[in-house]
């Protein structure tokens, strides 16, 4: 057994650029856009937050300041986003061989946690309120157009990040755009206790402050479980590894396929297993069976890297090879049982299957005779029946003219 190809860098250097270029995590568009709907998204979340937490203060809203601090998570979180997006484009180096793909991981968890603690403070602090009936007052109507106004933008913003997050392919873009959602469906919150309370029914304004908190902090567990569940290598879904399978057994050449295991890396996937081969082949053939087959994986998936251990035979259902000996201690014992010191000269091929060795021994018509050889034959067949390491030995003559 032999291991073939390495991991590269994020380079695939038989990969026609065109190919890679959407799934690189260093795609220049990729990073602009971000950068762009980013600062967007800061842009927008500044007035608002400012104008939620003045009107909502002096509005005597609980919900609506509510609302106000969610829009300030927001703010911070674009500006975790923008270091996290500018970390995790740098390429790979010598102490990160991998990229540093998984920063923008690690942000979305750390917004994940933020988001959950806001929630259940916002959740205790309105509950701790409705207790004290003094705090049941009627809020100023203009509370209700800014949780309108917050509605809509949240809503549109919402729409062109999620719109940007699909054409770049970005998860941490992708969870701030829901975070921008999940404000939207708050504001629509804060929008109907705003409305209740004004309609007479004050607690309503409190409540409102309560479900935000409830809703702020189910997002924001969610993005920590699912950033979590990236940072411990949690592999891909059913249905992509049994597709990675699929085009690892259809390579020609590929015989069988085991220990197939995949991890996701930001918005790609690593990927390893471990492809059966005809025993026989040369070296340099398996070899090309094993870039075929790591090829149509990048191509066809979205695979920032695979590596493709070559086995011989099945290694879970046969005897293990590793007690053998190398090369040079087999040769000096062909050479002693077969009584021809000249063996360890030759060419002789090993093969190391299910516990033993079969091996090969090739010699020339002008260095052997037709006779010769078949007593060499003979020679080779007795040792082997009682040999512990010798499964088979067969004596080759070439009979082409030198």
């Amino acid at each position: 057994m032999y291991t073939i190809t390495d991991m590269k860098n994020h380079s695939h250097p038989h990969t026609h650029r065109s190919e890679i270029e959407p799934f690189d995590s260093t795609h220049p568009e990729r990073f602009a856009a971000a950068q762009k709907c980013t600062w967007v998204s800061v842009g927008i979340n500044l007035v608002l937050t400012l104008l939620q937490l003045l009107v909502g203060y002096f509005g005597r809203s609980q919900a609506l300041i509510a609302d106000g601090l969610h829009s300030l998570s927001d703010l911070l979180s674009d500006f975790l986003v923008l270091f996290a997006n500018r970390q995790s484009n740098r390429h790979a180096d010598a102490k990160h061989p991998y990229g540093h793909a998984r920063i923008e991981t690690a942000a979305t968890l750390l917004l994940g946690a933020a988001l959950a603690a806001l929630g259940v403070g916002l959740l205790i602090a309105a509950g701790m309120r409705l207790q004290d009936p003094a705090n049941l007052q009627t809020v100023h109507s203009a509370t209700l157009w800014v949780a309108l106004l917050t509605l809509v933008a949240k809503e549109g913003l919402f729409r062109y990040l999620m719109a940007v997050a699909k054409r770049v392919r970005s998860q941490m873009l992708a969870a701030n755009a829901w975070h921008s959602r999940s404000d939207a469906a708050s504001s629509l919150v804060v929008l109907l206790g705003i409305a209740g309370n004004l309609m007479g029914f004050v607690f309503l304004d409190l409540i409102a402050a309560a479900v935000v908190g409830v809703m702020i902090a189910r997002m924001g567990g969610k993005l920590a479980q699912e950033a979590l569940a990236e940072l411990i290598d949690t592999g891909l879904d059913a249905k992509e590894v049994k597709a990675i399978r699929d085009t690892l057994r259809n390579t020609p050449g590929v015989c069988g396929l085991h220990e197939l295991r995949t991890r996701k890396m930001a918005d790609n996937a690593l990927v390893d297993a471990h492809i059966m081969v005809d025993p026989r082949i040369s070296v340099s053939e398996g070899h090309y069976i094993a870039e075929s087959a790591r090829q149509a994986v990048l191509s066809g998936h979205h695979v920032l890297d695979v590596m493709v251990h070559i086995d011989p035979e099945d290694d879970r259902k046969v005897r293990p090879n590793a007690h053998l000996p190398d090369r040079f201690g087999l040769l000096e014992r062909l050479s002693a049982q077969l009584d021809d010191p000249s063996i360890k000269d030759r060419r002789v091929v090993f093969h190391y299957l299910d516990g033993k060795v079969d091996a090969e021994i090739f010699f020339s018509a002008q260095e052997l005779s037709a006779e010769q050889a078949e007593i060499l034959q003979l020679q080779g067949n007795l040792l082997v029946r009682n040999d512990e390491l010798f499964r088979s030995i067969h004596i080759h003559r070439s009979c082409a003219p030198e």
